[in-house]
C-alpha cells in the first residue's frame, strides 16, 4: 500500500535521488515492493517533507541529511523522527519536543525566547488584567470579556480559559470565544470538552472554518475518525484553500488503507501551498 520513489517525488516536489539518499542513510522506513523496490509509508513523506522545507528555507542538502543524522542519535531509543518539530531559524536548523528546544548540530539547549522569556515578562501584567476584570465583572460584557481572553492567552492560558468562559456565560452565541475555550481546553488534554465547544460555534456560525477544521482534529484525538473525515470535509467545503485539513484526510486516508484518497489529499495540500507536505 506504500507509495513509489517516482510517486513520492511527484507529491513533494524532490528528486529521485534525494529521496533515495535519505531512504539510504537510514532516515525512512519503506517497505520493499515483489520486485525489491521502495514503497514508502505515511511517515516517510513526514520525514521527507521536513527535509524538503529545510532545503527550500536553504538549508544546503548535506548539512540537512548530518542534521537528521545526528537527530536521531540524539533522540531516545524507539523515539522517532517524526515526533519532533523540525524548523530552520536562519542558517541553523532547531528541534523542539515539547517545551524543549535545542541545535542538533552541536547538541546545545537553546531558549525560546519567542515563547518562554516574554510569557515569563509579560505573566505578572496579564494577572493584573484579570484580576482587575474580575473586580469589575459587572461592567463587562462578553465581547469584552472575549478580547480578555485573546490578550491573555499568550502569557496567562488558565486565565484566559476563564475569560471565555465568562464571554459564553453571557453569550452562549458567540462562537469565536466557544472555538478559543475548545482550543485552550483541548490543548489541556479534554478533547471531548472541546468537541462540545467547536459543535456549539459550528451551530451558531455553519460557515466558521476553525471551528470545522479544529473539531475534526478533536476527533481524531477522540479516535473517531469517520467523523473527523466529516469535520475535515466541512472545513474544506467553507474554506477549499485549507491545506492542513487535506493533509489530516491524507492521514485518515493512510490509515485505512486507501492509498489513493491520501495521493489525492497530498496532491491538493502541496497545490496550494506551493511546497511539500509535512
Amino acid at each position: 500500500m506504500g507509495y513509489t520513489v517516482r510517486e513520492v517525488a511527484e507529491m513533494l516536489g524532490l528528486s529521485v535521488n534525494q529521496i533515495r539518499a535519505y531512504a539510504t542513510k537510514g532516515f525512512l522506513t519503506p517497505e520493499r515492493g515483489a520486485r525489491g523496490e521502495y514503497q514508502f509509508g505515511f511517515q516517510d513523506l513526514v520525514i521527507l517533507r521536513t527535509a524538503g522545507e529545510l532545503t527550500a528555507a536553504r538549508i544546503p542538502a548535506r548539512k540537512v541529511r548530518r542534521v537528521l543524522e545526528r537527530l536521531r542519535d540524539q533522540l531516545p531509543q524507539g523515539r522517532p523522527l517524526t515526533a519532533v518539530r523540525i524548523a530552520a531559524d536562519g542558517e541553523r536548523v532547531v528541534v523542539r519536543d515539547g517545551t524543549t528546544v535545542w541545535n542538533p548540530e552541536s547538541g546545545q539547549s537553546l531558549f525560546d525566547f519567542a515563547v518562554s522569556d516574554i510569557a515569563e515578562q509579560a505573566a505578572p501584567l496579564a494577572r493584573r488584567q484579570a484580576e482587575e476584570a474580575r473586580e469589575n465583572e459587572a461592567d463587562l460584557d462578553a465581547e469584552e470579556w472575549y478580547e480578555l481572553g485573546c490578550e491573555l492567552e499568550f502569557s496567562a492560558p488558565n486565565e484566559a480559559r476563564d475569560a471565555y468562559r465568562r464571554a459564553v456565560e453571557l453569550n452562549p452565541s458567540h462562537a469565536d470565544a466557544h472555538v478559543n475555550l475548545g482550543r485552550l481546553l483541548h490543548e489541556e488534554g479534554e478533547a471531548g470538552a472541546a468537541e462540545a465547544h467547536y459543535r456549539i460555534a459550528l451551530a451558531e456560525e455553519p460557515q466558521h472554518s476553525v471551528a470545522a477544521f479544529n473539531l475534526g482534529v478533536s476527533l481524531e484525538d477522540l479516535e473517531r475518525p469517520d467523523d473527523a473525515e466529516a469535520a475535515y470535509d466541512l472545513a474544506l467545503r467553507i474554506d477549499p484553500a485549507n491545506a492542513d485539513a487535506h493533509y489530516n484526510l491524507a492521514g485518515i486516508c493512510e490509515e485505512r488503507g486507501d492509498r489513493t484518497g491520501a495521493f489525492r489529499h497530498l496532491k491538493a495540500y502541496k497545490r496550494i501551498t506551493g511546497h511539500e507536505p509535512v
